[in-house]
């Protein structure tokens, strides 16, 4: 009830908000028919604020600036599992793990004295939550090296266990990569990941104050930690310890790691207390054969006879290895998917001298394929087809520029990373202080003071440019409490002060389609950065949806109010003067609305890279067809590739090309690597 309250509260504020610019701007066109618009604006003014009022959050709950209470906290877990189980499962789905020819993969003990626990039993991966409680602290380990699909059993228990969500611990798949534990405690490392994936979490009305810090402090959150081998291996011991410190003995735990990264950490930091440590073994090579064949048509199934007859005379050898991972035979089952590919191949001992030859040439080959085949791109339902070279061009830059940054994920509004900070501050000031110094200059050249026009249009870009350049820094956000949480308070009080300045200068009218439109806006801005879907299943396209929303909804909104002050101030009577001060005012609204957004600054990194041919015009697109292709994965609003054996080829490629260009320029490029 609560929650539908808040979203009825949210859409009854967006809607009051464009009914009383769409009412200020029609009033203007009824005055000649004896309606004075001095009483239609003070009217709809008194009318605008008791609609504040009602809906104002400070005034209808006293408690709202109150920490999270035990019902707020229990709120955000049943919405917060419900959001989750959407994501995980649509993901699920779409990397074909609900087929009913899954490979079920499984684990034995650890071999490795990795443990103080006695050795687990071993398991299956369509058992896993079972084994996960039966476990008396609910607390697991899983090793394995690459490919071996560690991440595929932790993705598999977090469905599991949301699928069986009634109340209790949330659990919450997130990558290690992220995490640097020589600047953040892991607990504040989750509760950030917490708002960052889930932005509703900060609606203080529905959850309280810090209600994602306190699903981690009081335990509500089963923390599903990906990707140990991902932290770099200095740190590795050290945040081996911080995690065994803040999730203590009692408190259930999943971590996926690689084999010998996680023994490493073990010899300097210690086992990870009462937790039962298993290690994915190889698969056998009947499973192997039993996959492919089951993958491929009949004449497909035929091709790979001779693979088969060879593994079975060398169940020992480089190809038997490679295969033996559910990563590798993955890759081989859509490599050699058409009649055009020959699985034979992999019997050329010159080619592919040992294990990660064959995987190299597989993961080179997915790309390949995945771009630029019009049949492939039409049975996955992508949008286009992606000219190949530069597809693999593209992904090689984000490989390259993820690995450089330590990470698996790729967030959209991580781009601006992949840009200058200072240049990409530059660029975003200069295109915002032309457009909002083009508007007002644009107007003022038809007012009754034309040359004014370049001054004042010079100055409103130059505040706008400035304004554009503080935005461009990154903060940390935090709950808004108190009285910063009121609707009626804060715009009521930055309208009156714009009211009675214009006012002052242009007439009563000017003076109150001036505040009025300042409050509409602050009350917007209010509306559209309090997200209420937690429940709602995160990707990048819903994320990125938010943003551009609240982009045009504010123009939009600020255009209508401006053209009715321009029309009261600059052309009474005029009705050309609104068209001209609805267009000024939607370039002006733009500058002003997208300054905080992340979708703006996503918008000029991508726009600057795809002229340099980093990236394309439409990387949202590429990206989601990527994924649809093979090559990408979707791990809530970030997208992943499918592996990180896939990544960290691309981005072998991307330092190859780089190192040859380099060469070429500089005839003392050679001895200056080899000297590094």
């Amino acid at each position: 009830m609560m929650r539908r309250m808040s979203r009825l509260r949210q859409r009854a504020l967006l809607a009051g908000c464009v009914l009383t610019a769409l009412l200020a701007a029609a009033g203007l066109f009824v005055t000649d028919h004896g309606i004075n618009p001095h009483v239609w604006l003070i009217v709809l003014t008194m009318a605008f604020l008791g609609l504040l009022a009602a809906l104002d959050p400070w005034l209808r709950r006293r408690h709202n600036a109150e920490l999270s209470t035990d019902e707020h906290l229990d709120a955000a877990c049943r919405a917060l599992a419900t959001g989750l189980q959407a994501q995980w499962n649509e993901e699920v789905h779409s990397r074909g793990l609900t087929e009913p020819d899954l490979l079920d993969l499984h684990w034995t003990a650890a071999e490795l004295d990795v443990s103080a626990e006695p050795a687990a039993p071993p398991g299956r991966s369509d058992a896993v939550v079972s084994a996960f409680q039966r476990q008396v602290n609910r607390r697991m380990v899983i090793l394995g090296e690459a490919g071996t699909g560690k991440s595929t059993v932790a993705m598999l228990l977090t469905c599991g266990l949301l699928d069986r969500y009634d109340g209790g611990m949330v659990p919450v798949l997130l990558p290690l990569s992220t995490w640097d534990p020589a600047v953040e405690d892991i607990r504040t490392w989750l509760s950030r990941r917490l708002y960052e994936d889930h932005p509703a979490l900060r609606n203080t009305e529905l959850y309280g104050s810090y209600a994602g810090d306190l699903l981690i402090e009081q335990h509500r959150v089963l923390p599903v930690l990906d990707g140990f081998d991902d932290i770099p291996a200095h740190q590795r011991a050290d945040a081996l310890a911080r995690i065994s410190k803040a999730f203590g003995v009692t408190r259930p735990l999943v971590l996926t790691s690689r084999t010998t990264e996680f023994a490493q950490a073990v010899h300097l930091a210690g086992p990870v207390p009462g937790a039962d440590v298993v290690e994915l073994a190889p698969l056998d090579l009947d499973e192997v054969a039993a996959y492919l064949r089951a993958s491929a048509d009949s004449r497909g199934a035929a091709r790979w006879e001779p693979v088969f007859i060879h593994l079975r005379e060398e169940p020992d050898g480089r190809l038997a290895d490679a295969l033996s991972t559910p990563l590798t035979m993955w890759l081989a089952s859509m490599v050699y998917a058409d009649s055009e590919a020959e699985p034979t191949e992999l019997l050329d001992r010159g080619r592919f001298p040992d294990a990660r030859a064959v995987s190299d040439h597989l993961c080179d080959e997915l790309v390949s394929r995945a771009f630029g085949n019009r049949a492939f791109a039409h049975h996955a339902r992508a949008s286009q087809v992606w000219p190949r070279d530069r597809a693999r061009r593209w992904l090689e830059f984000l490989a390259h520029e993820m690995r450089d940054r330590g990470i698996r994920e790729l967030a959209w509004w991580e781009l601006r990373r992949s840009v200058g900070r200072t240049w990409l501050a530059v660029l975003g000031a200069l295109v915002l202080g032309a457009i909002g110094g083009f508007g007002v200059g644009w107007l003022m050249a038809y007012s009754i003071t034309p040359s004014l026009a370049p001054v004042t249009g010079l100055v409103a870009g130059i505040g706008v440019g400035a304004a554009a350049l503080s935005a461009a820094q990154e903060r940390k956000t935090k709950p808004r409490l108190g009285i910063w949480r009121s609707l009626l308070l804060v715009p009521g009080v930055l309208g009156l002060a714009a009211g009675l300045v214009f006012g002052a200068l242009y007439g009563l009218s000017a003076g109150l389609v001036v505040g009025l439109g300042l409050a509409v806006a602050v009350a917007l801005r209010f509306a559209l950065s309090s997200a209420t879907e937690l429940s709602q299943a995160s990707s990048p396209q819903w994320t990125m949806a938010r943003d551009r929303i609240a982009v045009w909804t504010g123009s939009l909104v600020l255009a209508v109010v401006f053209g009715s002050a321009a029309a009261l101030v600059f052309g009474p009577g005029q009705t050309g003067m609104v068209g001209l001060g609805l267009a000024s005012g939607l370039m002006l609204g733009f500058a002003l609305a997208v300054l905080h957004l992340r979708w703006w600054w996503f918008t000029v990194a991508r726009i600057w890279l795809a002229l340099r041919g980093k990236l394309p015009w439409e990387l949202m697109v590429f990206l989601e067809d990527s994924r649809k292709l093979g090559v990408l994965c979707r791990a809530g609003a970030c997208y992943q590739f499918r592996h990180g054996l896939v990544q960290d080829r691309l981005a072998e490629h991307e330092t190859t090309t780089r190192s040859a260009g380099q060469v070429l320029r500089s005839p003392f490029s050679a001895r200056a690597a080899s000297e590094r």
